[in-house]
């Protein structure tokens, strides 16, 4: 599917920049809606099965293609793939997916304060202000979030480029939203495609219907996967993935460190089919000719 994508148009481009989010809407039509629902709700069932949902019926499930092989259409789908190699280049990977099912919330929670970025110990080792942008998000809405109060990815537009968020000093201690806040609104089949740096969190689901979305977190291979990926090479329940899908499911080519650091462009399946349509970016240009 990566073979119909396309840059990332500039408007999108100044949004995203600005605001360090765009929601690209109508990526998945009907069918692969329904694919998608059904894939996670086969892994809440086994979840339920093996007693790992949550307390409130929830799954957060790491690995999305591991955990759902059916989503692996989503890896590269060509309605936002652009989005991801338009702002990180050709040497890219999925490190970090997951899949999410929030039910409504039927009684209070407690506080709270789940306002992070993206990127764990990068935000307190990487000592530039503003931190380097490291990796880009893609959020896939399979539940109706058109209103707010329905579990909404919740941000701050423009925070990208702010490495602190006032908050409290303990995350159980009652604290107001951050000024600026917003609830995402988007229709299912919509994406958002966001900076890891901006701040953000999940809201809570108060509505009547089940929150479903699926997360791929795309970086360069350089950065360790975070996701379920052997340290091989090649799998066998890869036999049906493209080859840009290989790689960004942590495929390492021929096993050598090279080959994710980007020394041998032409060994980089993304590269070849983005020379081939000539649409490589001359801003990110292989380290050898």
């Amino acid at each position: 599917m990566t073979g119909n994508s396309v840059p990332m148009s500039a408007q999108d481009r100044a949004t995203f920049e600005r605001d360090g989010f765009v929601v690209v809407p109508g990526v998945l039509d009907a069918d692969e809606i329904a694919t998608a629902r059904a894939a996670m709700e086969r892994a809440r069932r086994w979840a339920a099965a093996s007693g790992e949902l949550g307390p409130d019926g929830s799954l957060h499930q790491l690995s999305a293609v591991s955990s759902c092989p059916d989503l692996a259409f989503l890896l590269d789908h060509p309605r936002v793939f652009g989005h991801v190699w338009s702002v990180l280049g050709w040497n890219v990977h999925v490190y970090h997916s997951h899949v999410d099912i929030h039910p409504p919330i039927r009684a209070p929670r407690p506080d709270w304060w789940h306002w992070h970025q993206d990127g764990g110990r990068q935000n307190r080792e990487l000592e530039t202000d503003p931190r380097p942008r490291m990796s880009v998000k893609v959020a896939y809405w399979l539940s109706d979030v058109s209103v707010t109060g329905r579990g909404n990815l919740t941000l701050i537009p423009g925070s990208h480029l702010v490495n602190w968020l006032p908050g409290p000093p303990r995350r159980d201690v009652p604290w107001p939203a951050p000024t600026g806040a917003i609830q995402v609104t988007a229709n299912p089949g919509d994406a958002v495609f966001f900076d890891r740096r901006i701040w953000h969190a999940r809201s809570d689901n108060h509505s009547d219907i089940t929150r479903m979305a699926v997360f791929f977190g795309y970086t360069y291979r350089w950065v360790a996967v975070r996701d379920d990926v052997a340290d091989l090479p090649y799998r066998p329940e890869w036999a049906d993935r493209s080859p840009v899908q290989r790689q960004l499911l942590g495929g390492s080519g021929d096993g050598t460190g090279d080959d994710l650091w980007g020394h041998y462009p032409q060994k980089s399946p993304l590269y070849t089919e983005l020379a081939g349509r000539g649409l490589l970016d001359a801003a990110n240009p292989p380290l050898m000719p």
